[in-house]
């Protein structure tokens, strides 16, 4: 027998259903898919706060813009050591402890850095925020646990959704703010909202205990394995890398582009930032294109759309407007990409879907990360123009692997690293997390 993870509290508690174990108990999974996706916008907005105050900050520390720009990668590589060091947990430890313990640590973070007198001590919370808000990438595949089989893509999609606000307005949010009390002040609203949403998940979210005693060094090597095991994971993890570069990129620079090419100030960044919010919708409309079974059409579509994108930007460099369709285009292109890769690999191992969402994840925020630090010296060295070739170069690539994918599942050989050489590693800790579940369960 294979045993379920627990996902709820059992129908007796301490309380007698009132207090936060009840108000748990009686929390329908729609309740529990909104609060995560709520949770997921706030956290992930942490990483993205800083792009377009890049020249406020490079004139409050006495740097360049480029080195104002390093901000913005030290976040996403501290991100990405998350996401590859900490996100694994997700299949061993309880789920809702983990989140809201992780969201305190990235508090705390945040009211550093407001308060950073340098630029070296900023950086470095700046690390340290971006590897705390990997809290959301144990949250996505928690909502995929939850959500039944056949509407996986459509919860998921919510979840995503609210994760992608966070993301696309993150960058009005801090530019209004700064036009009203300056750079820092949003990094202390934060902070503040991170503690107030601890306690929220703490009360509504289900508890899920994976119930196993697998080693942390085991259960780090496993998620290499299934790198090694899974092409599908492979090609995905590649794919979004590229995906999620051209749009780091592209959000890294244009403000820079804004404010010299088009002397706007923060609160007309604030709307331009505010117009890609648009993009968010993509992830609902993905999440139900993959489950109508066009997940490889959408893809291709996706990234088609994200080499449109950087060719009007390009283009359109002296237009407002254009700059602003551009930005729409990209948003839509990477956020449906990320949906219906995502749901692709989580169909891959149920049991080790946080493991699976380490390799994905990680592999996008190093392409951002890196991205975002040319992004900066393409714009010092060859203006916009670089910045829109370089852009655009990405999403070509990852239509090379497009093609190459497409290939495979023409030839019925899609899904060959999930159905042969499951002796490895990380199938042999897939199985010990579900024996152990077996136990807990008995």
């Amino acid at each position: 027998m294979t045993a379920t993870p627990t996902t709820s509290l059992p129908p007796g508690g301490r309380d007698g259903g009132n207090g936060p174990a009840g108000a748990r108990r009686q929390a329908g999974l729609s309740v529990v898919i909104l609060t995560m996706a709520i949770a997921c916008g706030l956290t992930v907005a942490n990483l993205y706060y800083a792009q377009p105050l890049l020249a406020l900050i490079a004139q409050t520390f006495g740097v360049s813009q480029g080195a104002a720009a390093i901000v913005v990668t030290a976040t996403q590589l501290g991100y990405a050591a998350g996401l590859a060091f900490f996100v694994p947990l997700g299949d061993v430890l309880a789920n809702r402890k983990l989140a809201c313990r992780t969201l305190l640590l990235t508090a705390a973070a945040l009211a550093v850095a407001a308060f950073s007198p340098d630029f070296t001590l900023f950086l470095v919370m700046s690390a340290c925020i971006g590897l705390t808000s990997v809290v959301v990438q144990v949250l996505v595949p928690f909502a995929a646990h939850l959500a039944p089989a056949d509407q996986r893509g459509k919860y998921v999609g919510r979840v995503m959704s609210g994760l992608l606000r966070g993301v696309l307005l993150a960058r009005s949010l801090s530019s209004v703010t700064a036009a009203a009390w300056g750079w820092r002040s949003i990094y202390l609203i934060s902070a503040g909202a991170m503690l107030l949403l601890s306690l929220a998940l703490w009360r509504i979210l289900p508890e899920r205990r994976p119930g196993t005693a697998v080693k942390y060094g085991k259960l780090l090597r496993s998620a290499l394995q299934l790198a090694a095991e899974e092409p599908v994971l492979r090609r995905r993890s590649a794919s979004q890398a590229l995906m999620f570069g051209a749009f780091s990129c592209f959000w890294t620079s244009i403000a820079y582009e804004l404010i010299n090419a088009h002397h706007l100030s923060q609160l007309h960044i604030a709307v331009f930032a505010l117009v890609g919010a648009g993009g968010a919708a993509a992830a609902l409309v993905a999440g139900v294109v993959g489950d109508r079974g066009l997940g490889r059409l959408g893809r291709g579509v996706a990234i088609a759309v994200g080499v449109a994108a950087f060719a009007l930007a390009g283009a359109g460099s002296g237009s407002i407007i254009a700059l602003a369709a551009a930005a729409v285009l990209l948003d839509l292109a990477v956020q449906s990409h990320q949906v219906l890769s995502q749901r692709d690999i989580y169909a891959l191992r149920e049991d080790a879907r946080a493991r699976l969402n380490t390799v994905y994840m990680t592999s996008a925020f190093i392409g951002g990360s890196i991205a975002s630090a040319v992004s900066g010296w393409l714009y010092e060295t060859y203006g916009w123009i670089g910045v829109a070739v370089f852009g655009a170069v990405l999403p070509l690539l990852a239509g090379c692997i497009f093609g190459y994918d497409f290939t495979r599942q023409h030839g019925g050989s899609e899904h060959g690293g999930s159905e042969h050489g499951r002796a490895g590693l990380g199938a042999a800790v897939a199985r010990q997390v579900r024996d152990r579940g077996d136990e807990d369960q008995t």
